[in-house]
Order: C-alpha cells, then sequence, then structure tokens
C-alpha cells in the first residue's frame, strides 16, 4: 500500500465506523478526507462509491437481520433517485451553489436531531397515496444530487425520515443504507462510464472500511439506544455539512 494511502487508513477506518452506525456509507467523509489529501475530486468520484457500496452493503445485511427493514418505507424514493442518481452521475456541473444550499440544509436538520431530548418515535404508516405523493418527487431531488456530488444521498434522506416523524432512529437507519446502496451503484455506473475509478487507492482502502463499516453497522442496528443512535446521527450531519461548506 502507497504511503500516502497508508497515512489515511485510520481516518477511514473512524470514518466507516461513525457512519455505518446510523446506516450511511461515509462518501461525504471519504470525499473530504481524500480532497484534503489533494487528490483530483473527479478521479476519486468512482472509488469513493465503491466505498459506500461495500459500507451500505454491509449495513443493510446488519439492519434487516435486527428486523428494522421497511422495503414499504423505501420503494417510493428509490423509484425515481436511482435513475436520478445515473443521470447527475453523468453531468459536469459546479457544486458549489448545490454545497451551500446543502451544506445550510444538512446544519439544520443536524442541529435539530442534536437538541431533541426524546427519540423521535414513528407515527403510524404513512398512507401510501402521501409517501407516493411526496417519495417519488424528493426521491428523484436527491438521487439527481447524490450522483452530482458522488455520495448515495442517505445524508438528505435521514433527516427528512426522522423529521416526518416516518420512522424511528433504527428504521431510519435501515432505509437509508438501502437507499444509499442502490443509489451508489447508480452513481458508479455514470462515473465508470466517465473515466475509470483509481484502483490501487481503492484496492487499499477497500479493506479498512470493510472492517471498519462492520463493526460500526453491527453496533448500530443491535447494540446503540434509539436516542444515541439519533444523536450520532445529529452529529454526522453537522459534519456533512462542515464538509460541504469548506
Amino acid at each position: 500500500m502507497p504511503f500516502e494511502v497508508l497515512i489515511l487508513v485510520p481516518f477511514f477506518f473512524l470514518a466507516a465506523f461513525l457512519y455505518s452506525s446510523v446506516g450511511h456509507g461515509g462518501a461525504s467523509a471519504y470525499l473530504a478526507i481524500l480532497v484534503l489529501a489533494g487528490f483530483p475530486r473527479e478521479g476519486i468520484a468512482p472509488t469513493v462509491l465503491v466505498l459506500n457500496i461495500l459500507v451500505t452493503l454491509l449495513g443493510t445485511i446488519s439492519y434487516y437481520r435486527a428486523g428494522h427493514f421497511d422495503a414499504r418505507l423505501l420503494l417510493p424514493f428509490i423509484l425515481t433517485s436511482v435513475p436520478a442518481a445515473y443521470l447527475g452521475g453523468s453531468l459536469r456541473l459546479s457544486e458549489q451553489t448545490f454545497s451551500t444550499i446543502l451544506g445550510l440544509t444538512l446544519l439544520v436538520a443536524g442541529l435539530r436531531l442534536l437538541v431533541f431530548t426524546k427519540a423521535v418515535t414513528a407515527r403510524p404508516p404513512v398512507a401510501l397515496r402521501l409517501l407516493l405523493g411526496m417519495g417519488l418527487p424528493v426521491g428523484f431531488a436527491l438521487g439527481f444530487l447524490a450522483g452530482l456530488i458522488g455520495i448515495g444521498g442517505g445524508i438528505f434522506l435521514s433527516p427528512l425520515l426522522l423529521l416526518m416523524g416516518w420512522a424511528d432512529a433504527k428504521k431510519t437507519a435501515a432505509v437509508s443504507a438501502g437507499f444509499i446502496l442502490l443509489n451508489s451503484l447508480s452513481g458508479l455506473t455514470a462515473h465508470i462510464i466517465k473515466g475509470a475509478a483509481d484502483w490501487p487507492l481503492l484496492g487499499g482502502l477497500a479493506i479498512t472500511v470493510l472492517i471498519g463499516g462492520g463493526i460500526g453497522s453491527y453496533i448500530g442496528a443491535f447494540r446503540l439506544l434509539p436516542i444515541t443512535l439519533q444523536r450520532i446521527l445529529g452529529a454526522v450531519l453537522l459534519l456533512a455539512a462542515f464538509k460541504l461548506f469548506i
């Protein structure tokens, strides 16, 4: 493993561990680490998406085994987000405006989750008409932005599900993991068509995020209390907002 990659290993392990505990893949953190380390943004997007896929695959399995996965809640979002993620990943656009708007959104959502004194509890199952009416257009918007930036989009979906009261922290993590996994696969396809991933870089970091993601997703699914999970998610959102502002 090249030395410049070796020194990044602890940061990738910590990012995978933290993000996977709330059902996320860590793409926003991986992007920040690599960009700050001097790697070109366009060239690392496929690598980051592959790492995202590995971690969220483990997360999806862990939360499914723990009984928190809700396919009915996930389906309306992915019907439009998956093709939108491919579309976003195919474009080459400036991200400054998007990053500013999304950074502010994540900042507000993260602060809101951190100041909750009690765990968010899900309301009765959402009516199918409302779920489709909101899920389809929101899924398209989140998928497009995810593909454009080079992440899975769960960082946007998680606070929406919690703040709407559609899912508690555990179910939110489970649905987000599946959402990120499918969007990352779609976005990766578009990025690979534009240009191949940095395979030497990917090989050096894949094992690291698999270990960190495996441990984090197990702890999140089986060990953490919902309020703890919710507060970790709030901290993750603030971290992502900080990264976007930078």
